[in-house]
């Protein structure tokens, strides 16, 4: 594989890219592997993940409420039926992991606007980053002084009280260079209770030349973020009134147990989430010709408070989290672009205060739980690049992965707190009630083998072919081991029977999971013709003990299992090229098929949250030096299933979206965008259930039709 970018203060020639350097250093990679630069999205007011990443190939990403919120995005189903994602992406910034240090992220906190370049790693080329999942990495470049100089300022507003404000600004010298950044957007969503969606962030960088060869960089981040959450509508709602909320289940007075229309009661619950992260880091690489060392540290401090409906309450985690790499490569002048030998060690080590509240009518109730966990993830990854003639290479590889996740359960009293409404009066509390207090601590170690061979053909210059065979090993995170279990839309944890204080039920799961193994058989052809490119990458996993989420009728997490076998098929599908002067066009297409490989219960079923079929096209007009037209449409033909039974779906659909940006002068251009341009009405993304029931409020509808207007300066 190829090492990370070295650190350097000098800009470099005029006209140079940083993106376009990138997808050159990665064209001979045997594996799956994209790069989307800051010119793909400068046509893009405020560009949210699903913006930026929809021209990749093999990313999926289903946003859950628009803007700033919580978006469902996977690669190769890693970590797909979680709502949010949270686990199965090594996430990094300037190549230093971001993630806790027992795996997991908030998806939220990404900024792609304030990057330079991404690079996606798909699968097993990750894993010389130090990934230990099934679906691979992706690394927020910031922009520095050398490749950003001088200042920058944007702002902008639009539909839905939607307002945004970016800037940077840079300073260099002769052996050091810095950028200041900051961002901050604010929308009120279309939906009913979708206000207040914010985040706000400051981050800055330092480049620092030693000498000869040998640089450092610095670089620290704040970030700000919280947002209400609408929740999930019926079929007949989404289809009827999507900017609704669903009102609780529906209870039929006088029948037997009669519950209708399944799912939480929002008005009441007021589901929100409010997390900050503080993250600072250093990497120094010192190149010295054929040999190249990178050495890293950082260290994030994160806030969250996740309020749930109801029946899971409201989940504060305070943490600590550092990291520590290492990395080396070998490349002499004989092994051009690939380094003939390379060595990764990762080591993660984190601990956070987990308190668990009561969720009573949208305000913070009783506590029912407090723990302790601590987390320790230990990476090594060994790869040669061997070449075999002047255009084939094979490329062993080794991983070993260690880790270990401890949480001590801290709640002193006998027993725990348990709430409730009444089903026939959703707004009206019951009294309080307990249950015993059984200890949800537990000492979990996994350690386990990687490992990889690929061989890379490159018959022309401009054609590279490769196979590749892995295997991968994820351990879960905290989020999978321990869950508050035993409540329903109308009570909290522990409490099956919201009108009998007395009924009691497990409070938390603790599942003893296994770690997720995958064996994984790829190919690709990566190539260009003329003004046409390609990347086009076909997959295969038979994966072992994937862990799922399963999930309540009110989207709460309830705990996780692993299943005993799953099938990975996918295609992935990246076309883009220049028809003329002012044409050019850019085509994703990832088509997957994740099943159940003959479970006694789900059969051969599709995995629930899983679309087969995600298409983006892309066409870009350039009638003037100063004017840029981009047209975008999103369509996903095929139902998805809602659920792992089969049993609820969501409908096909497409969207079209419009954006412009026209050069005032040099300083000063005006961007413009109409999102879902034809204003239709669909199921951006849907709860994830293990077995659906009919009815059940379980589709997020996507944003109707919105405009945005903003202008750029540069000075």
């Amino acid at each position: 594989m190829l090492e990370l970018e070295p650190i350097t203060v000098d800009a470099g020639e005029d006209g140079w890219s940083l993106a376009e350097d990138l997808r050159q250093r990665i064209a001979g990679t045997p594996g799956g592997a994209s790069v989307v630069g800051a010119a793909d999205i400068e046509a893009m007011a405020a560009p949210t993940f699903a913006d930026a990443m929809a021209g990749v190939p093999g990313v999926v990403v289903q946003e859950f409420f628009g803007g700033n919120d919580q978006p469902r995005f996977q690669i190769r189903g890693s970590g797909m039926q979680q709502s949010p994602t949270e686990r199965g992406l090594l996430i990094l910034r300037n190549g230093m992991p971001v993630n806790r240090a027992d795996g997991s992220y908030i998806a939220g906190l990404a900024a792609p606007g304030m990057s330079e370049a991404i690079e996606i790693w798909r699968g097993p080329a990750a894993n010389r980053l130090g990934a230990t999942v099934l679906g691979g990495a992706v690394n927020f470049i910031s922009p520095t002084a050398a490749t950003a100089p001088g200042t920058r300022l944007s702002f902008g507003g639009g539909s839905f009280d939607r307002w945004s404000a970016s800037g940077q600004t840079t300073f260099s010298g002769e052996k050091v260079g810095g950028l200041l950044q900051f961002s901050w957007d604010e929308s009120d969503g279309f939906r009913d209770a979708n206000d207040a969606s914010r985040r706000a962030i400051v981050s800055g960088n330092i480049e620092i030349e030693h000498g000869e060869g040998m640089a450092t960089q610095l670089f620290l981040s704040y970030t700000d973020l919280e947002f209400e959450i609408p929740g999930p509508l019926t079929r007949h709602a989404l289809d009827n009134d999507p900017e609704s909320n669903h009102p609780g289940p529906t209870v039929t007075p006088g029948l037997p147990p009669s519950v209708s229309n399944p799912g939480p009661n929002v008005g009441r619950d007021r589901p929100r989430r409010e997390s900050t992260q503080f993250l600072a880091g250093a990497r120094t690489t010192i190149d010295r010709g054929e040999h190249l060392y990178d050495l890293g540290l950082s260290l994030s401090r994160t806030e969250d408070s996740f309020r749930f409906p109801i029946s899971a309450g409201e989940r504060v985690t305070d943490g600590t989290d550092g990291v520590l790499s290492a990395r080396y490569a070998f490349r002499p002048d004989t092994v051009a672009g690939l380094p003939l030998f390379e060595a990764t060690l990762l080591y993660a080590a984190g601990s956070a205060e987990r308190t668990y509240y009561h969720n009573v009518a949208g305000k913070r109730g009783p506590e029912f739980g407090s723990n302790d966990l601590n987390a320790q993830t230990l990476s090594a990854y060994l790869g040669a690049n061997i070449p075999l003639g002047e255009t084939l290479f094979v490329s062993p590889s080794l991983g070993y992965t260690w880790a270990k996740r401890k949480n001590e359960d801290t709640w002193g009293d006998p027993t725990r707190p348990t709430v409730g409404f009444s089903p026939l009066n959703q707004q009206m509390r019951l009294p309080d009630g307990t249950v015993p207090a059984t200890d949800a601590g537990y000492d979990r170690t996994y350690e386990g083998w990687t490992g990889a061979l690929a061989m890379t053909w490159t018959p022309h210059e401009d054609h590279t072919l490769w196979i590749a065979a892995s295997h991968s090993f994820e351990p879960p995170t905290h989020d999978d081991l321990i869950a508050p279990v035993g409540g329903t839309p109308f009570s909290g944890p522990g409490r099956p029977n919201p009108g009998m204080p007395t009924s009691t039920a497990a409070m938390f799961t603790t599942p003893d999971l296994k770690a997720q193994e995958a064996d994984t058989i790829e190919l690709g052809w990566r190539a260009t013709w003329r003004s046409l490119g390609w990347d086009l990458t076909a997959y295969h996993s038979r994966v072992k003990n994937e862990i799922l989420s399963l999930r309540d009728v009110t989207g709460a997490s309830r705990a996780s299992m692993n299943a005993d076998r799953t099938l990975h098929t996918g295609v992935e599908l990246g076309v883009n090229g220049r028809f003329s002067d002012t044409f050019s066009g850019r085509l994703a297409w990832t088509w997957q098929d994740f099943r159940f490989d003959d479970d006694p219960v789900r059969g051969n079923n599709r995995l629930g949250g899983s679309p087969r079929n995600v298409i983006t096209a892309a066409l870009a007009w350039e009638p003037l030096d100063v004017l840029s037209v981009l047209g975008t449409v999103r369509w996903v033909p095929d139902e998805t299933p809602v659920d792992n039974m089969n049993t609820l779906w969501a409908d096909p659909y497409w969207v079209a979206d419009l954006r412009a940006r026209w050069l005032v002068t040099d300083r000063i251009a005006l961007v413009g965008e109409v999102t879902n341009l034809f204003d239709e009405t669909y199921a951006s993304s849907t709860l994830v259930v293990d077995a659906a029931q009919p009815g059940q409020a379980a589709f997020i509808p996507g944003e109707g039709r919105a405009f945005y207007i903003g202008a750029e300066m540069t000075f």
